[in-house]
């Protein structure tokens, strides 16, 4: 008894042989996942920030959304992706897009705001870097032939409506970063929060510098 084999479509993009543009937009498609594993995960282990733990849990939720709407709408992806054996679930909106612009969108409200996990003043991240990268994901379905346009703008359309919504339900709604952080379970990780240090970066420097020189932090041999 044969059975129809599917793949595991995290990181399998395909482009066409010879095409150095398909090639680099096809990396450029695997954006959202460096930010999900390399990111996130890193920064859940060595920072444990709240606003950075609430920005992973807003794009997981906003993707949730997102496949929701999927499975309502029913949209077919374009005939090209038939040629790339990738049309397995359907296509509007764009995961893709919706992701790479919600990330976009909390990233430079969180900037504009000077409550960045570390970036509070470098706005320029946001301008050259952040958006050219979302712009460009979402140019890169399309290009690859995972995506129509409307697909793609519907994505990325979703993806701002809903970064500006969590926002503000996290920095203006929900006032539980020090009822978390003094928890039992907030010390048990070292959940932090430090939106209201100016210069977070600054603050570490100047004190690991002290605490170097202070005796109770000196390591046991």
């Amino acid at each position: 008894m044969s059975s129809q084999l599917r793949a595991v479509t995290l990181t399998h993009v395909r482009y066409h042989k010879g095409d150095q543009l398909g090639h680099f937009l096809a990396w450029i498609s695997l954006v959202p996942v460096f930010i999900s594993l390399g990111g996130f995960v890193s920064h859940f282990i060595f920072r444990r920030e709240l606003q950075g733990i609430f920005f992973a849990l807003g794009l997981l939720i906003s993707q949730i959304i997102s496949d929701s709407i999927k499975l309502a709408v029913q949209e077919a992806r374009p005939e090209t992706c038939i040629l790339l054996e990738m049309c397995d679930s359907h296509g509007w909106p764009s995961s893709h897009s919706q992701y790479m612009f919600f990330f976009a969108t909390y990233f430079t409200l969180l900037t504009y705001n000077k409550l960045g996990i570390i970036l509070r003043r470098q706005m320029w991240v946001a301008c050259f870097v952040v958006w050219p990268l979302a712009v460009l994901t979402m140019y890169s379905r399309v290009y690859l032939g995972y995506h129509t346009v409307g697909q793609v703008f519907a994505g990325a359309s979703l993806g701002v409506f809903l970064g500006f919504v969590w926002f503000w339900v996290v920095n203006a709604r929900i006032k539980v970063f020090l009822a978390i952080e003094e928890s039992s379970l907030g010390r048990w990780f070292y959940i932090k929060d430090t939106s209201h240090i100016p210069n977070l970066l600054e603050f570490e420097y100047a004190n690991a510098r002290a605490a170097r020189r202070h005796p109770s932090y000196k390591r046991s041999e």
